[in-house]
């Protein structure tokens, strides 16, 4: 006989790989932690790449509506795939908390969610919740079209492709901010700046380009402000757009990409809409949530207030 988890019951997904195998590490610890404030949870951890996205959809079809996800941004991303492709309650019913324990915990930082184990559970047993959009990213891999949600930044051209080389040296097994800085450095170093056409609810701009990041939240790559003023819940998504630059030029505003002032620099476009299209002679890559999905032709769209989240602080600024 089936039996429906009760409504104060969570169900936990948790990626071992997260934070350089911090989950697997941490997991017991964060585990008791759970037991000693008497929060009733059951536990799938993960063996491979895209498994939450399964796990979530099982989870919410055996009836639980309360998830937490203990790992990165990229794990989150996973959770938030498996409740917006699942058809057995509407994305409204979930609610959704994280336990930070990846290397960047970019989309925690806006909540206010601490890194300290024992804060983050003290927010998902008081469970103050907020209804938050998700973006929809649709772009292709070599010919076929495919789509992926998002619940903080997704982004084209350069931030993309160091994280295409990060991922690729996650699956070797090395996963820290040295290597993110590396991949950085490197990517600098070979950068090629090429042209694409951003269409903006309709207004259309041909430029050189160096990134566009796409955001609900305001923070990426381990502390960079590329979508300084996104709000999570005004139905719309903030639109960076960094136009060619050197690599001299670059470095030079590595400064304005931490502080939150990037819309100031001349050669930046900032918006604010419901949907953006970008196309390209030349394949761009994309990402979304730290995640390597595929190229332009992109599109990107927002479903507003469409999951619960449990914050901590509302906004981080």
């Amino acid at each position: 006989m089936k039996v429906t988890p009760d409504k104060d019951h969570w169900f936990v997904v948790v990626n071992p790989n997260a934070g350089n195998k911090k989950g697997y590490k941490d997991w017991n610890r964060i585990a008791g932690i759970f037991s000693d404030n008497n929060i009733p949870y059951s536990v799938k951890i993960t063996e491979k790449r895209g498994q939450a996205i399964d796990f979530t959809r099982e989870a919410i079809k055996e009836g639980h509506r309360k998830i937490v996800s203990v790992g990165g941004d990229g794990t989150l991303n996973e959770v938030v795939n498996g409740v917006f492709t699942q058809n057995h309650c509407a994305s409204r019913d979930i609610i959704l908390g994280m336990i930070p324990v990846g290397t960047g915990n970019d989309w925690g930082r806006m909540f206010g969610i601490p890194l300290v184990y024992e804060g983050a559970v003290q927010l998902i047993k008081e469970c103050k919740t907020m209804l938050h959009d998700i973006g929809l990213v649709t772009y292709y891999n070599g010919p076929h079209q495919e789509k992926r949600y998002f619940i903080n930044i997704a982004g084209v051209g350069f931030e993309a492709e160091v994280i295409r080389k990060t991922n690729k040296q996650k699956e070797k097994g090395k996963s820290n901010k040295a290597i993110y800085f590396y991949t950085l450095l490197s990517s600098l170093i070979s950068l090629k700046i090429q042209e694409a056409t951003v269409t903006v609810d309709g207004r259309e701009n041909t430029s050189d380009i160096f990134s566009i990041n796409v955001g609900n939240g305001r923070y990426c790559g381990g502390g960079m402000r590329q979508t300084p003023d996104a709000l999570p819940d005004d139905g719309l998504l903030d639109i960076t757009v960094i136009k060619g630059m050197g690599r001299i030029e670059i470095i030079k505003a590595l400064k304005i990409l931490y502080d939150g002032t990037i819309l100031s620099h001349p050669k930046v476009d900032g918006y604010r809409a419901s949907h953006c299209k970008i196309t390209s002679d030349s394949l761009l890559y994309t990402e979304a949530d730290g995640e390597t999905l595929g190229h332009t032709p992109v599109e990107f769209s927002i479903i507003p207030a469409s999951v619960n989240i449990v914050y901590g602080t509302r906004f981080i600024q």
